[in-house]
């Protein structure tokens, strides 16, 4: 779960990013963000056909990962940034707590009410979705290069369900 001290550490991070320019202030171009969202498709197309071919645990979960990665990017260039080449991925797990962590917030607690739905704690809720992305990057990051054991299917499926859910709530904020 997200907590205070990550929160602390994120907007830490953020600070050195922006002043290292490894992210920075950009104007939105609309073919940068619809090349994001394109990969972001692709990506869970990808992982969504090689779950139900049962042809690889491991791609489903890096391109899973990937679906989410490219969607998180798209969003938090709408809001003005881009990430640049160096630790790109953790940028994008920090500037999700930073940027994009509110506004879901705001985003899902909308949801909730035009559907009238009971009452939730809403901040879990969006943290939880802020926290679905650094739970692949490190998955990702163990299964691509640590793992040696065969990866199980039920781990792949996971992944999936989690970008479908992270795509969902992204899409909202794009």
């Amino acid at each position: 779960m997200t907590d205070k001290e990550r929160i602390a550490d994120a907007e830490r991070n953020m600070r050195r990013y922006l002043e290292d320019e490894l992210i920075v202030k950009s104007p939105l171009r609309k073919d940068i963000f619809q090349t994001f969202k394109r990969n972001s498709k692709e990506s869970f197309d990808v992982s969504e056909k090689l779950l139900n071919d049962n042809s690889s645990s491991l791609w489903v979960v890096v391109t899973a990962y990937y679906s989410m990665y490219y969607i998180a990017n798209a969003v938090i260039y709408k809001f003005g940034y881009k990430i640049g080449s160096k630790i790109s991925h953790q940028i994008t797990a920090d500037a999700l707590v930073v940027f994009v962590r509110n506004k879901l917030k705001t985003v899902v607690l909308n949801d909730f009410e035009d559907a009238q739905a009971e009452a939730l704690d809403i901040t879990k809720t969006a943290d939880e979705i802020i926290d679905s992305f650094a739970k692949e990057l490190s998955k990702r990051s163990e299964f691509q290069y640590e793992t040696t054991e065969l990866i199980k299917r039920e781990s792949a499926k996971t992944s999936l369900e989690r970008a479908r859910r992270f795509i969902f709530e992204m899409e909202k904020l794009c």
